[in-house]
């Protein structure tokens, strides 16, 4: 089975495209991030179209993640336990987290807070909502109160650069978000639950990025960032043969500024 994760940008400006990366990839379930667009307007048809059932919580023009399967699609959730709200004075939960069982892996198309500044108080709201994603993810793998055998995966944009090779120049990002101690230990942390971040097992290499700025010819200077993974359960992580990230589709027209992340799954 092959499941991906994409940033996609806007999906109501890039339907099109990836419903055709889907087909000629042969491509079973995709996480997508950044859709842009409430429920009502997701474009549904051109997916089933194409054979893949979808989920989507989105509420606006901001957020918003969806799932595209065609290998199944069922128990949908559109939060995780505890996950945080933002806002004031009416805080509300975010369409940053949705969940669904495709094809026997219960995959999670996550769309981390970004942070915005040290100051600002997105900043807590992005660690706090790691964190309790951390707290989620360890109740679904523990003997008591979950499965320890459960297939899960954790993927999208998760907006952290866990090492400095994953920016081509980490002194640009001195002050900012994204490189903190506190965000890189918050991202380490799932480890201590015991999931594994296989993109960097079988793509080790520096300069592998998944995103780069539209401005100042960014992509063809390669200045970009590795901020898309997968935190993938110990049941999951002993079915994982290959992990591709696809550059080739930051290239061309109405591109979007990140990449699909792919993951390949034994039967």
């Amino acid at each position: 089975m092959r499941v991906a994760t994409w940033n996609i940008n806007s999906i109501r400006a890039r339907a099109d495209r990836a419903v055709a990366w889907l087909e000629r990839t042969g491509t079973d379930v995709l996480a997508l991030q950044e859709t842009k667009c409430a429920n009502a307007q997701f474009p549904y048809s051109v997916f089933e179209a194409a054979g893949y059932e979808v989920a989507h919580v989105g509420s606006s023009q901001w957020n918003g993640v969806a799932i595209a399967s065609r290998v199944g699609l069922a128990d949908v959730a559109t939060h995780f336990a505890g996950q945080p709200s933002f806002g004031d004075p009416d805080p509300v939960v975010e369409a940053r987290a949705l969940g669904a069982t495709c094809g026997g892996v219960r995959v999670w198309s996550l769309y981390v807070p970004h942070g915005r500044a040290l100051d600002n108080p997105h900043y807590a709201y992005k660690l706090h909502w790691l964190d309790q994603l951390k707290e989620a993810a360890d109740t679904w793998v523990d003997p008591f109160l979950g499965d320890p055998d459960a297939q899960i995966a954790l993927v999208g944009d998760w907006n952290v650069i866990p090492l400095d090779t994953d920016v081509w120049d980490v002194t640009a990002f001195e002050g900012q978000t994204h490189v903190t101690p506190p965000e890189r230990d918050a991202f380490a942390a799932f480890a201590d639950v015991g999931f594994t971040e296989v993109t960097r097992q079988f793509v080790p290499a520096e300069g592998a990025y998944t995103y780069w700025d539209y401005q100042q010819l960014a992509f063809p200077k390669n200045k970009g960032l590795r901020i898309d993974f997968a935190w993938t359960s110990a049941a999951l992580t002993a079915r994982v043969t290959g992990v591709t990230i696809d550059r080739e589709e930051r290239k061309g027209k109405g591109a979007s500024d990140h990449v699909p992340v792919v993951l390949e799954l034994a039967d």
